[in-house]
């Protein structure tokens, strides 16, 4: 009797830590999928569409989406190529941002905001990055004043004037007549052509 009331008091064998769940391709999958979604959130249409169809209002997605901050890391940030996404993601934290997208022309306006984010973004880097030049350095008036001189007059250079024969013509650097390219240029062999069947 004694050894029945020892195994009733024994526990149930429990489920060893070995084991633990092993993903087959150490979290790359995982890794992709979230990478691609992060993305994703570069996009304002994407984000609006989200919040057409009420992801914003399932607080799972709100903590998975709390969850994804870990790609502000410099570990993970160098694998992003859209780097609009992680702003967009830092903005979808704030649940008045997310109610906006909503909205057909929050969505406009942050596809607008964008596009001239990405058109003058070269040129408003380059005014941070050039050097500024120095301010001129401001000259004092003067105490006297000099008298006043006329401004110095300047002779216009002599124009040739042509000879009453010659007058110049308009085409100053065109062929002289009788060149040897005149002759061979299409339409003057085409005018030579015509001027024969003229003559024979």
């Amino acid at each position: 009797m004694g050894s029945n009331r020892d195994s009733s008091n024994e526990q149930p064998n429990l489920p060893s830590p070995k084991n633990i769940y092993k993903d087959p391709d150490d979290g790359r999958q995982r890794f992709l999928l979230e990478l691609e979604f992060v993305q994703c959130l570069a996009n304002p249409t994407y984000i609006h569409y989200l919040a057409q169809n009420r992801y914003f209002e399932d607080e799972a997605f709100i903590g998975y989406l709390k969850y994804l901050q870990y790609w502000q890391r410099p570990e993970y940030i160098k694998y992003i190529m859209y780097p609009h996404c992680l702003f967009f993601l830092e903005l979808l934290q704030n649940p008045n941002f997310r109610n906006a997208m909503a909205h057909p022309g929050s969505k406009e306006l942050a596809h607008r905001q964008q596009f001239y984010f990405w058109k003058n973004y070269r040129n408003n880097r380059l005014k941070h990055i050039l050097p500024k030049p120095l301010p001129e350095p401001t000259v004092a008036p003067p105490t006297s004043v000099p008298p006043h001189l006329p401004p110095p007059t300047i002779a216009a250079p002599p124009v040739p004037s042509p000879s009453a024969g010659q007058v110049p013509s308009p085409m100053q650097y065109a062929m002289p007549p009788g060149s040897a390219l005149a002759r061979n240029d299409i339409r003057s062999i085409a005018a030579d052509r015509r001027k024969r069947k003229k003559d024979g």
